[in-house]
């Protein structure tokens, strides 16, 4: 097993690298800019950090990840000049709008989506309702032709599977990412997706996805977090995915009047049975069983989501009654029927039936897809978190829990450390959080305020949150296309990686949204696994991806693989000292099976339909042997810091120069190599 003594020897060194690296100071002055009367002051070099050092920085965190010579544009910009037209997210779109145009679901509304990429329910019933099928006995069909006769139909009038609607779902994601000029923006998106999570497994959520991301987070993604925190709440998307909008008083499930009502109801019926008499009285009260039996009753889920991972976090300071009364406080919160296939007919026919103005003084609210139904909402008086709503509130009891939730102490305190935990450490200091939960408070919950003030600290610059963050998998892959100045023809490959090394986008099942700290990504087999990815992209290997190593060195071919594996590093690890990273990946380029061995051990060690776990320890034996299946005997000793050319050098084609096999390896192995992986 020694033939692999050099893979286990990269998984020390992987293992090792997941510490902090140092970096030395230099003394100097702050820099200044002002953005909307809120001072931007980055006071990197007093920290120690030069001017490209900082702008690299700032790319690492606000981006998913530098482009080529990127470094240069912002340091010649300016570095705050760059923040402040990434916090006003204003910058052209037309390229990327243009690679948009092939997923017309982006610019779609909630309802144009439900009809043009309806399930299969729905397309049975249009098909039953039009006459397509001679008779009723579609759903009799072999499952081939039942498939056809629905296809047929589709075809006819241009409806589309929704599994083609999650694909543009999940591709539009990776071009966005990829190719946006709006980078914080974007980077904010995913952020506020993971905070506020929804997933797709979900059948309810796939038709709102869209319109969730582009309406409600990307839109107030840097504005009041109250704005983001009340979008949230009434978009059909969370309603659905918390089943808040089935949640509503039931009055004959909840109060002793309310059942004596329904016994009395049943005992009334069975006495016109007795008679003989269905008639008007009796279809009247089997009307108000059959309703009263259809009601959900309450519902907690969102209630407890909205304080627990929303706004106050686990700890901050509700109970288990102010869950219960929360919930009592968003019934009624439901959604407005997309169409007459999908939705509560109740409420369309009670909208159709009533004037929207004899509604909207009753109390009824609709607001796009969004309907407050008046009559399904808890009347009784509630208090939470010691505030008390009085009795019959409507739909106002919503919007003052939700005011109060996103003004609370524990919620400015809980959001700058989700921020400080994406933007700069996966344990950031109290010092920075406390800054940042003061900003929130000061400024209304202003976002970009907030972001600001982080910037603004010495602790954003400080050595020990340079490079701590690890990408995810989606970051890596993204980060990837970006580094190379990557075509993407067809994104959904690139989410199949991802999927593969453990994040699969919007399918998170949890409420929670995936683990934002580097322990949930990296063990033995998702470190083999990014490995492969790196490997399979400078093969060429992914579908669609396209890119010229050569171009990315502006036209020059390094004269040998070590010095190959040097420019290259310098162009995907900007700002680096990369003088230890060669040092380290130097003997895995001798090696030509290297890509056919991660690929293989990646396939016996990761488990692809489960995101990785967290390990328990880091750089164990067992680890070892289980990249290197060898024993600990056969461990490698440690190699000294010094590279010999010589001994390290693999074949080269006619004049010194890599070949293209031998230069994609490099490229693969830099790609694959922990310090790729950080930002």
């Amino acid at each position: 097993m020694k033939k692999y003594s050099h893979l286990v020897g990269f998984a020390a060194l992987v293992l090792a690298l997941l510490g902090l690296t140092a970096w030395q100071k230099e003394a100097s002055d702050w820099s200044y800019v002002s953005y909307h009367d809120v001072r931007i002051k980055m006071p990197f070099k007093k920290e120690g950090l030069s001017v490209r050092q900082a702008a690299a920085h700032l790319l690492n965190r606000f981006t998913f990840g530098a482009k080529p010579n990127q470094v240069d544009e912002v340091v010649q910009q300016g570095l705050e000049n760059w923040l402040t037209q990434q916090l006003d997210a204003t910058l052209p779109e037309d390229s990327l709008n243009q690679k948009l145009e092939a997923y017309p679901a982006v610019t779609m509304s909630v309802s144009e989506i439900a009809v043009k990429y309806p399930v299969d329910g729905q397309v049975i019933r249009m098909i039953k309702k039009e006459g397509f099928y001679p008779d009723d006995s579609v759903a009799k069909l072999a499952p081939k032709d039942y498939q056809n006769v629905i296809d047929s139909f589709m075809r006819l009038k241009v409806l589309h599977h929704q599994s083609e609607l999650v694909k543009q779902i999940i591709s539009q994601k990776v071009i966005r990412s990829a190719f946006s000029n709006n980078q914080l923006q974007e980077v904010l998106t995913s952020f506020w997706f993971n905070h506020f999570n929804i997933t797709l497994n979900k059948n309810e959520c796939v038709n709102h996805a869209i319109p969730y991301e582009r309406d409600v987070l990307r839109k107030h993604a840097m504005g009041k977090f109250e704005d983001l925190l009340l979008s949230t709440a009434k978009s059909p998307a969370m309603l659905a995915y918390l089943d808040n909008y089935r949640s509503v008083a039931n009055e004959y499930n909840s109060t002793e009047d309310g059942m004596n009502k329904l016994r009395d109801m049943y005992t009334q019926v069975e006495q016109l049975k007795l008679k003989g008499d269905t008639g008007k009285t009796y279809k009247a009260l089997t009307g108000k069983i059959k309703n009263a039996q259809n009601v959900q009753g309450l519902n907690e889920n969102y209630a407890r989501e909205i304080m627990e991972l929303h706004t106050l976090g686990v700890d901050g300071g509700y109970t288990q009654t102010d869950v219960t009364n929360a919930a009592k406080v968003f019934t009624g919160w439901t959604i407005f029927p997309l169409n007459d296939y999908i939705g509560s007919q109740y409420i369309k026919k009670l909208y159709e039936k009533s004037k929207e103005e004899k509604l909207l003084t009753e109390g009824y609210v609709r607001d796009s897809c969004f309907f407050f139904a008046q009559n399904r909402h808890d009347k009784t008086e509630k208090v939470v978190l010691g505030t008390v709503f009085p009795a019959n509130g409507g739909f106002n009891e919503g919007l003052q829990l939700i005011h109060l939730l996103a003004h609370h102490p524990s919620t400015a305190k809980f959001i700058a450390r989700k921020l400080a935990v994406r933007f700069v450490s996966d344990n950031p200091p109290a010092s920075l959080i406390d800054k940042m939960a003061a900003t929130f408070t000061k400024s209304d919950g202003d976002i970009r305020q907030v972001l600001i003030t982080m910037v603004n600290a010495k602790e954003f610059w400080n050595s020990n949150a340079l490079r701590e963050k690890t990408k995810s998998p989606f970051e890596l892959v993204i980060s990837t296309v970006r580094s190379l100045d990557a075509k993407v023809e067809l994104p959904f490959q690139l989410f199949i990686w991802s999927q593969k090394m453990g994040e699969k986008i919007y399918h998170y099942l949890a409420p929670t949204g995936f683990p934002d700290k580097g322990l949930y990504w990296i063990n033995t087999g998702s470190l083999l696994s990014r490995m492969n990815f790196g490997i399979a992209v400078a093969n060429q290997q992914i579908a669609g991806l396209k890119y010229s190593l050569v171009l990315l060195n502006h036209n020059h071919e390094p004269e040998s693989p070590l010095a190959a594996l040097e420019t290259y590093s310098k162009l995907l690890l900007p700002e680096r000292d990369v003088t230890a990273t060669i040092q380290r990946l130097s003997p895995l380029i001798s090696d030509p099976e290297i890509g056919k061995k991660i690929a293989t051990i990646a396939a016996k060690s990761t488990n692809n339909a489960l995101p990785p776990e967290p390990p328990t320890t880091m750089g164990s034996s067992n680890d070892m042997m289980m990249m290197g299946e060898m024993s600990p005997s056969e461990k490698p000793k440690e190699k000294k810091n010094t590279v010999s050319p010589s001994m390290n050098t693999p074949s080269l084609a006619v004049g010194g120069k890599p070949n293209n096999k031998m230069l994609s390896q490099i490229v693969g192995i830099i790609i694959g190599s922990p310090e790729f992986q950080r930002r």
